[in-house]
């Protein structure tokens, strides 16, 4: 058996126009906040593989440093 013709009406634009974009696909916001993140999140890596984010740690901002938690410091005060 043949398929049977579509109804006249079938033809009809009922998307409002041929400019129109899907709407079932990822919204672009989405798509512009995940690239950015990416680009964000591999500059930071770079940053920390390289060293070129400075120093970190307590001594970074002057003050004394914060006193260690390990054997050595508990060995000093006996």
């Amino acid at each position: 058996m043949t398929d049977p013709s579509p109804s006249p009406d079938s033809n009809l634009d009922t998307d409002g126009g041929p400019d129109r974009q899907s709407s079932t696909g990822t919204p672009r916001w989405v798509k512009v906040f995940g690239i950015i993140t990416l680009v964000v999140g591999l500059l930071l890596a770079v940053l920390m593989l390289t060293g070129l984010g400075g120093a970190h740690g307590p001594g970074r901002h002057g003050g004394e440093p914060a006193p260690s938690s390990g054997t050595e410091h508990g060995a000093q005060q006996q």
